[in-house]
C-alpha cells in the first residue's frame, strides 16, 4: 500500500465500524428481547422473530440516516480530495 491507501483504508474501516455499530447493537438487543419472548411464550413463528428486527432496522436507519449520510459524504469528499492531490 502506498502513502494514501493505507490511512484511507484504516479510516474507512473505522467509519464502517462506528456507523454500523449503533444499528447492529440495536438489532442485537431486539433479537435478545424477541428470543426471550419466544422462549417464554413458546411461539416459534419465524415472522415473530423477523418483523421486530426489520422494524427496528428501518427505524434506526430512519433516525440515524442524516448522521450516517453526513459521515459517509464527508469521508467521500476527503478521499477524493486526498486522491486528487497525488
Amino acid at each position: 500500500m502506498n502513502d494514501v491507501t493505507g490511512p484511507m483504508t484504516r479510516e474507512a474501516l473505522m467509519l464502517l465500524a462506528t456507523t454500523a455499530g449503533p444499528v447492529i447493537g440495536l438489532l442485537l438487543v431486539i433479537g435478545l428481547v424477541v428470543g426471550v419472548f419466544q422462549a417464554a411464550t413458546q411461539i416459534n413463528d419465524p415472522a415473530v422473530g423477523f418483523l421486530p428486527r426489520l422494524a427496528a432496522a428501518l427505524a434506526a436507519v430512519w433516525f440515524l440516516g442524516g448522521w450516517l449520510l453526513e459521515r459517509y459524504s464527508n469521508f467521500f469528499a476527503s478521499s477524493v480530495e486526498r486522491m486528487s492531490q497525488r
